[in-house]
Order: structure tokens, then sequence, then C-alpha cells
């Protein structure tokens, strides 16, 4: 599978609809096997104001679409995007759906060593072990960056509600003992540079 995210900062309310607007019909008739263009929710960490993300079988697939979005984008609507392509599928997890669909981007440290970032990999495919709100996920390194960063990680989850995300996800013991010290200036450990994204939006239309 080929992903890709797409975090719209927009001027105002009223141009981030006409926006919305403008994406959903573009994306509509894409061969995607999965489009999703929603507002974010109160609460995202340079989450944009629009979080896209499109899933297609093949890199050719989004290739051909490639031109058509960053010309929807050169709206003056928009003020900054964050984003990312990046292979992979998603992993079940908990049963039920998925009603908000979150994602990260992040960047490492260019001087983390190879054994370093696995094992830091590995610290955050812990999480839907033990955090029962997430009904499925996916960790990928980023094949392309765009934005104020060049992101290395996107670390995505499909949560039964938005209660799952903040609660049981961020508060969960396994959260603070084993994946913040990554994060923590503070921290020894930490390898995560600069800021991340934290964006989350509905997942049940």
């Amino acid at each position: 599978m080929y992903n890709v995210i797409r975090l719209i900062e927009t001027a105002d309310e009223a141009g981030r609809d006409r926006l919305l607007d403008a994406l959903r019909e573009g994306t509509a008739a894409w061969d995607a096997q999965r489009c999703l263009v929603e507002p974010t929710l109160p609460g995202v960490r340079n989450g944009g104001d629009i979080l896209l993300h499109l899933r297609f079988s093949e890199r050719e697939q989004w290739d051909r679409h490639t031109a058509l979005l960053d010309s929807v984008l050169t709206d003056p609507a928009v003020r900054h995007v964050n984003g990312a392509t990046y292979r992979g599928a998603p992993t079940p997890g908990a049963n039920g759906s998925g009603t908000v669909y979150r994602t990260l981007l992040l960047r490492v440290r260019e001087e983390a060593d190879e054994a370093t970032v696995r094992r830091f990999e590995d610290d955050l495919r812990l999480l839907p072990r033990y955090v029962r709100t997430i009904h499925s996920w996916q960790l990928s390194r980023v094949a392309e960056a765009i934005g104020t960063s060049p992101w290395t990680h996107v670390f995505e989850q499909e949560f039964t509600d938005l209660d799952g995300l903040m609660g049981p996800y961020l508060m969960h013991p396994i959260h603070w003992a084993y994946v913040d010290r990554w994060f923590d200036p503070e921290c020894p450990d930490m390898i995560v540079r600069e800021r991340v994204c934290h964006s989350f939006c509905r997942n049940d239309r």
C-alpha cells in the first residue's frame, strides 16, 4: 500500500469549508482504497485545519493524481501544509469500529543509530497491545516529506471514539513509562527532534 497524509492549515473558516468541498470533489473519483478528507477536531497540535489521508494499492496510482492535489492546494486559503508519503498497511487492533482517525508526524534526529531507532519503533508498537481503544494502527517510515520538518515516521491509529484517544491512549502507563522518554528533551533517551504534528478527525462518514 502507498499512503498520503496532508495536514492543511487554512486562513479562516470560510476558506477551510471551501477547500474541504474542493478536496472532496477532486478526490471522489480517484482510484484510492481509502479517501479521508475531514476538518480536524479540537485539541490537535500542529495538526492543521483539514486532515487528508489517501491509501492506494501502488505508488503509480498516487503519481497520477499528485499534480491535481498540488493544484487544489494553491488555493489562497491555504496557509501551510505538512505531510508525508509512505508505504504500509494497517494492523488490526481491538474489535469494533474506529470513529476517530489520528496521525502523528515526527522526526528522529539524524545522529540516532539504526539500533536505537528500532528500539524506539518497538516501543511505539507496544501501545496497541495495551490500549484497547485502538481499532487499527500503522507505523511507517516516511518516503517523502513536506512542510516544517523532514519527517521520518508516521504513526497512525483508528480509535473507537475521541475519549479513547484523549484518555486511555495518551494517559496509559505504557505511554509515559516506555514511549514518552523518546520525546522528552530532559531524558537522555530522547531522539525525536523539534515539533511533532498530532492531528485527528472524524472517521465515521
